[in-house]
């Protein structure tokens, strides 16, 4: 009887642990974790939808950033640091996996551009990123704040 409870204990524990660890990956920059929603803040990664241009081709730049994220975080689960809330009521927040920030990772491989009006923290990395003609630096696009408004 003993032996019954404690691997229904343990089997108990493991479920709670494993349903405090959903993730969801909506977008570039924005994931939901444990129900809540998350939008890394001080970057912006293309709207799902937008495409840019790369040798005359159409190239679905917003599902790039998206597969670029999932690939970086595979089966991690992100830590995120923030408690600010934007219009949405999305928690603002810096998320980072294996120690490294996923803000930083997306904007130095140019799928995702420092959001100037409201962070200068990943300048340096966009700066990186453009120097190199790494990701949409490499196409001609439309920054995601300037697709949206013909949304």
């Amino acid at each position: 009887m003993k032996n019954l409870f404690l691997i229904l204990f343990i089997s108990l524990l493991w479920i709670n642990a494993s349903s405090a660890n959903s993730l969801k990956i909506v977008d570039g920059d924005t994931i939901v974790l444990n129900g809540e929603k998350i939008r890394f803040e001080g970057i912006d990664t293309p709207e799902l939808k937008q495409t840019c241009l790369k040798d005359n081709e159409e190239v679905n730049c917003g599902m790039r950033a998206k597969m670029l994220l999932v690939k970086k975080i595979g089966n991690n689960i992100p830590m995120c640091i923030g408690k600010k809330k934007d219009f949405y009521k999305r928690t603002l927040a810096e998320c980072f996996v294996n120690g490294e920030s996923l803000s930083k990772f997306l904007v130095r491989r140019g799928y995702a551009f420092a959001y100037r009006k409201y962070s200068k923290k990943f300048i340096k990395d966009e700066n990186f990123a453009k120097a190199n003609k790494l990701g949409m630096w490499s196409m001609i696009f439309q920054y995601p704040w300037d697709f949206r408004k013909g949304l």
